[in-house]
């Protein structure tokens, strides 16, 4: 779906390979046009075999155009008419319908227990396996550059439960060495004396201004005088980082300050309790987007608590017990969850995805280690094979499954899975089936499922965000303004950041502000004052009725004002950006302001997410929806289960015969 202002390219057309050939980046403003010498310096094959390998596309990724249009047909119409469906005549020992962490998960918890000839077939509606756990990939002047196109951290690696941390060992994840050889690197922005930074934008407060903030917490006397605020909230800002503030609310426990708490916004405890100036919440009205994709107005303030934001000094309540609400989601730049360091790889969770493949099908990711994934080539060829081979496990990409039901009876009863690719709908049969999708779209998927099991599935809305990846040619205007993060709470994206200096093997972060870089900016499209799944859902329509040449020319203005002071020139210094919108973001977590407390604060059997993920025959469901946790290792914990109810539910004798 396009808006009119893709059809506006001529100053804002879609960038290519051909925008930043041996290292020249083109400007796209009109005022030069491509040189012929720059055309004949790069052959149609090296293009070709550029735009055909998934993690170097640019232009609108994620949830890009021909993964999603298949399945909202399928909703509009109620089912899809599987008239003209072929059989493909592939028998498989289990389908997984998902190819993102928990589908991958599932194809290896399976074939470590049953044994590597199980035949094993992944569908998934994307160009690239790994679901949210994507890589965006440059290459700029003979250097590869990478950055997480979603999925960013393993958070709390020692939180971690059984089957996640077997997992990573298995795959070959050393995180103690991982840390051990980036410990210098990490460190090289504070060394550098970067910190982090406000900008206030003109259409708030009528001014365009950058503010360093000083580190620790508060704002300095010094901070505070160079912004636009009023006296009032800058007295506010210092009242409430100073002395003790009073106990709001006096003569009442500890836990009976939580239950209110647990049902009272940020927003209205900040405005109404504490009463602060209306501008102190600028600071804040985001405080919830990087765990819930929702900002301080549906945050609870228990949470806000919880994530050490202010306000509350005074009020003596209790720390909260080691897991009683530890699972908040991280988020891209969010507060991580109680329990230790999070782990970044350059290219974020990409780097298990990657290593999971390598596992299943060793001969797609070359290389023998978690270093040399870093800048290994994927096969792509190699994950469905054509023509028949002996290869057990597949992963068959650009493929959106419509429909999943039993066929048979007794002990010759398996499940027919049919799905979309290329125009053309195809159906293969397994003797059982892990629906590694979101929860959402598993009853039009499924339509023989209890109705109370439909409803439990629909019950999570998923929470939309969009991770723009910009490569630029330095990044000497961050070191003149002595910043490596910008919050502009009011801007279109509303988080930009250098990416964290870690390398991986040879893939190696840049280490002067004169080498190329990738910038993280983060967007989590929300509608405050409403209810927050209304909210989400708005904020789908937003993601998916916006084109690229709208993000695009948001991204070099925003750029462009914020970094200019420094000498950043948008049409001069970027290389090329990815726009990974996710549409579907986000799990549906808990939230005690609009559900039930015991949903929020016990792992009650009467939760949505846990009627829905109850097997049905053959058909058992896998994903981080299921655990109502964004987290890599619930998605990976509810896998390890999906399997353990395939085993359970039915013998196979006869693995590998197929």
């Amino acid at each position: 779906m396009n808006t009119a202002d893709d059809r506006d390219l001529g100053m804002h057309r879609r960038i290519t390979r051909r925008d930043f050939i041996n290292g020249v980046a083109v400007p796209l403003g009109g005022a030069l046009a491509l040189p012929r010498w720059a055309y004949a310096a790069e052959t149609q094959e090296a293009e070709r075999a550029a735009e055909d390998y998934p993690p170097t596309r640019t232009g609108m990724r994620g949830s890009h155009d021909g993964s999603w249009e298949v399945g909202h047909q399928l909703r509009d119409r109620g089912g899809w008419d599987m008239a003209g469906a072929t059989d493909t005549g592939e028998r498989y020992d289990l389908v997984i319908v998902g190819g993102g962490i928990s589908g991958l998960a599932a194809a290896h918890f399976f074939t470590s227990q049953v044994g590597p000839n199980a035949r094993v077939l992944i569908l998934d509606n994307h160009d690239d396996f790994g679901g949210h756990a994507k890589r965006n990939e440059f290459h700029y002047n003979g250097r590869m550059l990478a950055l997480n196109g979603g999925t960013l951290n393993i958070e709390s690696p020692e939180r971690y439960n059984a089957p996640s941390r077997a997992l990573l060992d298995a795959i070959g994840i050393d995180l103690d060495r991982f840390l051990a050889n980036t410990t210098e690197s990490r460190g090289m922005y504070r060394r550098m004396g970067l910190g982090s930074s406000y900008f206030f934008d003109k259409e708030t407060w009528g001014v365009d201004r950058l503010v360093k903030q000083a580190r620790g917490p508060g704002y300095s006397p010094e901070f505070l005088a160079q912004t636009p605020l009023s006296g009032a909230a800058r007295d506010d800002l210092t009242r409430i980082y100073g002395a003790p503030l009073p106990d709001y609310l006096p003569g009442l426990s500890s836990a009976d300050k939580k239950a209110r708490l647990a049902t009272m916004s940020y927003t209205d405890f900040m405005l109404k309790v504490v009463q602060v100036d209306p501008q102190v919440m600028w600071f804040f009205q985001n405080s919830g987007h990087g765990s819930f994709s929702v900002g301080a107005d549906a945050l609870p303030a228990l949470f806000a608590w919880q994530m050490g934001l202010p306000g509350f000094t005074g009020m003596a309540l209790e720390p909260t017990p080691d897991g009683v609400l530890a699972d908040l989601p991280g988020g891209h730049h969010g507060r991580q969850r109680p329990g230790g360091a999070s782990i970044h790889f350059p290219d974020g969770n990409a780097t298990i995805t990657r290593l999971l493949v390598r596992r299943l099908i060793p001969g797609a990711v070359p290389g023998s280690t978690q270093e040399d994934v870093g800048t290994a080539r994927v096969d792509y060829a190699r994950l469905d094979p054509a023509g028949a081979t002996t290869q057990a496990t597949r992963i068959r990409l650009n493929s959106t499954v419509v429909h999943v039901g039993h066929r048979g009876s007794g002990s010759s009863r398996d499940v027919e899975v049919s799905y979309v690719r290329g125009g053309r709908t195809s159906r293969v049969r397994g003797r059982a089936c892990v629906m590694a999708c979101w929860n959402s779209v598993i009853p039009y998927l499924v339509p023989e499922l209890p109705q109370a099991q439909r409803d439990a599935l629909a019950f999570g809305v998923k929470a939309p965000l969009v991770y723009t990846s910009v490569a630029v040619r330095n990044w000497t205007a961050f070191q003149r303004l002595g910043i490596s993060y910008v919050s502009a709470p009011s801007m279109y994206h509303t988080q930009v950041a250098l990416d964290e200096a870690v390398g991986l093997g040879d893939l190696r972060h840049a280490e002067s502000p004169d080498e190329p870089i990738v910038l993280s900016l983060a967007r989590y499209p929300a509608s405050p004052g409403k209810p927050r799944k209304e909210q989400h859902r708005i904020g789908r329509q937003e993601l998916l009725t916006t084109g690229f040449a709208t993000v695009e020319r948001r991204v070099r203005d925003q750029l462009g004002r914020v970094l200019g002071a420094g000498g950043f020139d948008s049409a001069r210094d970027i290389i090329a950006l990815a726009v990974n919108r996710w549409p579907h973001g986000y799990s549906y977590t808990y939230n005690s302001l609009y559900d039930p407390l015991e949903w929020v604060f016990s792992s009650t059997d009467t939760r949505p997410c846990v009627v829905g993920r109850q097997p049905f025959g053959q058909i058992t469901i896998a994903n981080a929806d299921a655990a109502a946790s964004p987290h890599t290792d619930a998605a990976i914990l509810e896998a390890h289960r999906a399997v353990q109810e395939v085993l359970q539910r039915r013998a196979m004798p006869s693995l590998g015969s197929a």
